[in-house]
């Protein structure tokens, strides 16, 4: 069969199923749709069909299909990600969900909330808020990104330290394989201790095992207060001592520890001016503390914030005075995602290092880089408390070396021992890292795992491993 028969063939078989308008294909497979945030549209390749399905239901009888006609399907979300793992490719189906988006149940006694996959994260954010909950999830994509793209990502952000990361968050899952049956299990309990935790193996796939079409997440307590504080340190050395003050004095009510680089608030600012705090600080550190006690919570961290200026742990600082000074601040923090496209050519890198020893991990990488590239401009965030840093990597040279920076970049990480990707995955452009952080026992243990779910290697294939010689 040639290849235009086949994608004639199937085309008709997915339209014939789920309708003309659920498939799509030729001029109407918009680009927007085939490449994630991260990745260049001269990455697209151009897959057989889109189908936008609306019902998990619709999700089993596409992946039927196509496994009985042997095509791969490439499962996508809000396309948010930066490493490729959404990237359609040449040959194969994709499946979009993001018609899938009701909230479909929130539970107050329980404190769970119900979704399909293709509701976005602020949705869910705001379903919750209305209901009294919280969600506390929370990254700078959240009005685009989908909560089927969080799970299949393990996504972290901003509160890690407080409510933990995605996996953390997530009760139950219902999830189609690659041969359309329908694993489900929305379980809203907290104990459930019945044999092995299934669903954890799709937490962090990136779609190579199943497609996650509804999941049961965990809420809670909406806070009565939420203070913050953006603080400027005099010395890079300041910040550990002052975290330790943070997790001391505001205790549980700690809620998110921003960190960011003198280069990076430096280049984040020039679109708010005039800044809340001057740049030329050694970093910046925005503090969250969320707590019961709307008075005597906002005594307490101007307590802390006041103290930590007597004793200079902090030398500047800006408290919001209204809503719109709090936005301002996060915006800032924000510009990341935006920076990722403006500040192009550049590598970006999501790593995550003993939390001890992160200052001092980037400067003796600049250090490392300025060996190759005496001009490089790096600029790096990040959620500290968790270990989590981030980088963006600038240099003059033409053609812009993405992949020697690469090369040299990973392999300092792999000589600190730390993790190659800590929150964002690693879809096309990491996984040839992949064994700087991965054992050969432990890869060889997840490539078992991949060929008992998916034996023919049709979910996300080229995502996550590196293709074997001769596939």
């Amino acid at each position: 069969m040639t290849n235009s028969t086949l994608k004639s063939d199937l085309f008709t078989k997915l339209v014939e199923a789920l309708g003309e308008t659920v498939v799509t294909d030729g001029p109407e497979v918009a680009a927007n749709r085939l490449v994630d945030w991260g990745s260049e549209e001269a990455e697209a390749e151009t897959p057989l069909a889109v189908v936008r399905p609306r019902t998990t239901e619709d999700v089993a009888t596409a992946l039927r299909i196509c496994c009985d006609a042997g095509v791969s399907i490439v499962p996508q979300g809000g396309l948010t990600g930066l490493l490729g793992g959404a990237n359609a490719l040449s040959g194969s189906v994709v499946i979009n969900v993001e018609r899938m988006k009701a909230v479909l149940e929130i539970d107050p006694d329980a404190q769970t909330v119900t979704v399909e996959a293709g509701a976005t994260l602020q949705a869910v954010q705001e379903a919750a808020d209305a209901a009294g909950l919280l969600y506390p999830l929370d990254i700078g994509g959240r009005g685009s990104c989908t909560i089927g793209g969080n799970i299949a990502t393990n996504a972290g952000g901003n509160r890690v330290l407080r409510y933990g990361m995605t996996r953390d968050l997530v009760l139950g899952v219902e999830a189609v394989l690659a041969d359309g049956t329908v694993v489900t299990s929305m379980n809203k309990m907290l104990k459930n201790n019945t044999g092995y935790d299934w669903k954890q193996m799709f937490i962090g796939s990136e779609g190579t095992l199943g497609i996650v079409t509804r999941a049961v997440l965990k809420l809670f307590p909406k806070p009565l207060s939420v203070e913050t504080c953006l603080g400027a340190v005099k010395e890079f050395d300041d910040i550990l001592p002052l975290l330790a003050r943070a997790r001391s004095v505001l205790s549980a009510n700690l809620s998110a520890f921003e960190v960011m680089w003198e280069r990076f608030y430096e280049v984040a600012v020039e679109t708010h001016q005039p800044p809340p705090i001057a740049p030329g600080y050694a970093g910046y550190v925005l503090i969250e503390s969320s707590g019961s006690d709307p008075a005597g919570d906002r005594a307490h961290f101007q307590s802390f914030l006041e103290s930590c200026l007597e004793d200079g742990l902090i030398v500047d600082a800006m408290m919001p005075q209204s809503q719109s000074d709090v936005d301002t601040i996060w915006a800032i923090r924000d510009r990341s995602g935006e920076m990722v496209r403006d500040l192009r050519p550049l590598c970006n890198y999501d790593v995550s290092i003993e939390t001890s020893r992160i200052g001092t991990f980037t400067t003796d990488l600049q250090a490392h880089m300025r060996e190759e590239w005496p001009d490089v401009d790096m600029l790096c965030f990040g959620h500290l408390a968790d270990s989590n840093v981030h980088i963006f990597m600038r240099t003059g040279e033409t053609p812009f070396p993405k992949d020697r920076i690469d090369d040299r970049f990973y392999g300092f990480v792999r000589d600190w021992k730390g993790s190659i990707s800590a929150e964002i995955g690693i879809g096309l452009q990491k996984r040839r890292f992949l064994s700087f952080s991965r054992s050969p026992e432990e890869l060889a243990l997840m490539k078992r795992v991949k060929q008992a779910l998916d034996p023919n290697n049709r979910m996300n294939p080229t995502k996550v491993f590196k293709p074997e010689p001769g596939v």
